[in-house]
């Protein structure tokens, strides 16, 4: 097999053939999938490695002293050789990784072949195609957690020990010193435990990436910024904590807990940072200064890591084992998301350039995972990709009578959307009347009924759908609340528009379509009103039928959102493509006159753009780019269809033209105060559908192929594959 390998001496990097580890009792032989490298432990070493004889000994003055002891012990020529020869031998290098199980020792029975472990250990869970993991190091990977996640398993323990450390409390406020890896997750285990959250970091990309996981404000140390923020939010307190997470020479941290500590605050040191405590400012605040021991109690005892001693959980809660088993669940319910964290995604083969690459400098990353490929013969390693289901709507509905007019609309929600594109163009409708306004405070919804005429304000949801004189429900409110409030609604028989998205998970989707069946109300449309909009339709008419398959480019400008935007908050609201990718995807299966079989993803590292790749069942594609880093006076949405020598561009819904052969065909364009996007027409289409009884703007069967191919871009992200959308025979 092959493992990456170190000369401490020389510094070389390698990938050596070495014997594959026998199985022995006490623990698994796991065949690796991914396994993470630490761009801070890792690279030190590296680093190190490189340096002359001297640089080693000013960089581990611990080592020195231990061959000094031995000079005095063995003499001057035995310890040289001594020294010599461990210094000019291979060492490994990796410490967390996520794999197959291929075989099983003596004595485990919690873990069978094939079963998808993460793993610990810078002796046991190695840059290697192939490891023996003894019991205490290794936890079952829960289900539908995808193996690049877990990857992060033995990090993620660090960080979540040193949180332990620092004992948060609800409401209180932290300070996390540098946003490397492991600061990033000790951010966001702080936001997940309902601490308020201030980072400090030099690079301008972490502090932005820490906010978007989770942290309430981020800048550079040196800056005012940060000690403003601590001040705003502690009322000039400090903060109760300070995680110090960064590394290197400087002495900037430490000093820096000391001034933004409150008095008697706790300082947990996790990284490797100088630590010349200013003994005047930690005498004043009488801080309490503590240490996390890597993965948590267990650590560096032999009888618990190599014999599966285990420690008594009455009293020790959390081991190293049990923090790993933790984290790993923190990952699979979605309180920590390790994907944005992921900057690179190299071969096991290219790891020696990948080292170098990071060591130059060439490759910028707060994470990097080594790929393993399975070769023939070996165990084949769980779907890292796995299908989405897209249920099909086979439901009786029950019979619509048309409605009354005007028709009676209600709104749940009175955000920016609704009161900027949609009660606009229906306050002033012939034959609609706005019946009540739902919100969760009673001023918004006083505000919308002063401003557009609702016959009523409340907070009181379920006296609306409990209203048999309301014909329709508008649910307009945050992503996460779309799915149940739709699934509500169309139980209590009301014909229902939902923003985008309908649902954020599987669950959700399948929520709604339950409530379908159950009730026999298929009266559902979804936001998607691109396929509305005046301009792309009539392009869409001039450019014709066609007869062979068709290549569509979408590009989406998305921009930067403003901080503090609940856009941001991906834990509960999802990812921002999740909340408005159903747009694009909608518009593109629309033009191609079909619903994608397969959804292949991949994103830019370090932020939320990424590429999306459609396929449709006539062999067409759709390349959708979402971007959020282009400038803000470029296009928002460009988009190009090419098909049987013909050409159609839609340029912003501005200007759009139809290519035949070399000429234009047709070009329309429209002022940019004009741009209209296809609201107007669509709520026009649905007060019709509910007016007349007649079919919905768009089938039931779409909307829940668009949402089922907006779900597969998550695990087609972690997967790093296509996700086959998966429809029942």
């Amino acid at each position: 097999m092959k493992q990456v390998v170190q000369n401490y001496k020389s510094g070389e990097l390698a990938v050596l053939d070495v014997p594959v580890p026998g199985c022995k009792p006490g623990g698994v032989l796991v065949r690796s999938a991914f396994s993470l490298i630490s761009t801070g432990t890792e690279l030190m070493k590296v680093s190190e490695a490189g340096m002359s004889m001297l640089g080693k000994a000013r960089s581990r003055p611990d080592q020195v002293a231990k061959v000094m002891q031995s000079v005095a012990t063995n003499g001057v020529p035995a310890t040289y050789r001594k020294v010599m020869g461990k210094l000019d031998s291979y060492t490994p290098l990796g410490y967390s990784l996520c794999g197959v199980v291929e075989q099983v020792g003596a004595g485990i029975d919690d873990v069978k072949v094939g079963d998808l472990v993460a793993c610990a250990g810078n002796e046991h869970a190695l840059h290697a195609e192939l490891n023996w993991v003894p019991k205490n190091l290794y936890a079952r990977v829960p289900d539908g957690l995808a193996p690049r996640h877990a990857a992060f398993g033995t990090v993620g323990s660090i960080a979540l020990q040193g949180v332990r450390q620092g004992e948060p409390q609800l409401g209180e406020v932290a300070l996390v010193i540098g946003l490397g890896l492991i600061g990033q997750l000790v951010v966001q285990l702080l936001a997940a435990s309902g601490v308020r959250v201030v980072g400090a970091d030099p690079d301008p990309a972490r502090c932005e990436l820490a906010e978007r996981l989770g942290a309430a404000a981020a800048g550079d140390p040196a800056s005012a910024a940060v000690e403003s923020a601590v001040a705003e939010l502690t009322g000039g307190h400090g903060v109760d904590q300070v995680y110090l997470a960064a590394g290197g020479g400087s002495n900037q941290p430490v000093e820096l807990a000391a001034e933004l500590s409150r008095d008697r605050g706790r300082v947990v040191d996790i990284g490797k940072c100088r630590l010349d405590l200013p003994w005047n400012a930690y005498y004043e605040k009488e801080l309490d200064v503590r240490f996390s021991r890597s993965y948590g109690p267990g650590r560096y005892d032999p009888e618990y890591e190599l014999e599966g001693r285990d420690y008594p959980i009455g009293y020790v809660r959390w081991t190293e084992r049990r923090n790993l088993a933790c984290f790993l669940d923190l990952l699979a319910r979605g309180s920590v998301d390790v994907e944005p964290l992921i900057s690179h995604v190299a071969e096991f083969d290219d790891a020696v350039e990948t080292y170098q690459r990071l060591k130059d400098g060439e490759l910028k990353a707060v994470a990097v995972l080594f790929r393993y490929s399975r070769r023939a013969g070996e165990a084949e390693l769980p779907a890292q990709a796995p299908a989405v289901a897209v249920p099909v709507v086979d439901v009786k509905p029950a019979p619509v009578r048309a409605a009354r007019t005007p028709v009676r609309l209600a709104f749940v929600g009175a955000g920016n959307y609704a009161t900027s594109m949609l009660l606009p163009h229906l306050a002033q409708r012939d034959g609609v009347e706005l019946s009540t306004v739902v919100t969760t405070t009673a001023l918004s919804a006083a505000n919308a009924q002063r401003k557009f005429g609702f016959t009523e304000a409340t907070t009181d949801l379920d006296a609306v759908l409990g209203d048999k004189s309301v014909d329709a429900v508008f649910v307009v409110t945050r992503h996460s609340s779309h799915a149940e409030l739709t699934r509500r609604a169309l139980l209590a028989g009301k014909t229902v528009f939902v923003e985008k998205p309908l649902a954020l998970t599987e669950d959700e989707l399948a929520g709604v379509l339950a409530a379908v069946e159950e009730s026999g109300n298929d009266r559902l449309q979804v936001g998607f009103n691109r396929r509305f909009s005046p301009l792309l339709r009539e392009a869409r008419q001039r450019f014709g039928t066609r007869t062979g398959p068709a290549n569509l480019r979408y590009l989406v400008n998305a921009g930067r959102l403003q901080h503090g935007s609940w856009y941001l908050q991906q834990g509960t609201e999802g990812s921002r493509f999740a909340g408005e990718g159903g747009h694009f995807i909608d518009t593109a299966s629309w033009l191609l006159d079909a619903d994608p079989e397969s959804v292949y993803a991949v994103a830019t590292s370090g932020n939320e753009d990424l590429q999306l790749v459609l396929r449709y069942p006539d062999g067409s594609t759709a390349t959708i780019s979402y971007v959020t880093t282009g400038p803000a006076g470029f296009p928002k949405e460009t988009l190009d269809l090419v098909a049987d020598g013909r050409a159609l561009r839609l340029d912003d819904f501005v200007r759009a033209a139809v290519y035949d052969g070399r000429r234009k065909r047709w070009v329309s364009s429209r002022l940019p105060k004009a741009r209209d996007k296809g609201q107007s027409a669509e709520l026009a289409a649905f007060v019709k559908a509910v007016r007349t009884g007649g079919p919905m703007p768009v089938p039931l069967q779409s909307l829940v192929a668009t949402t089922a191919a907006t779900l597969a871009v998550q695990p087609g992200l972690a997967g790093g594959a296509p996700v086959t959308l998966a429809r029942p025979r």
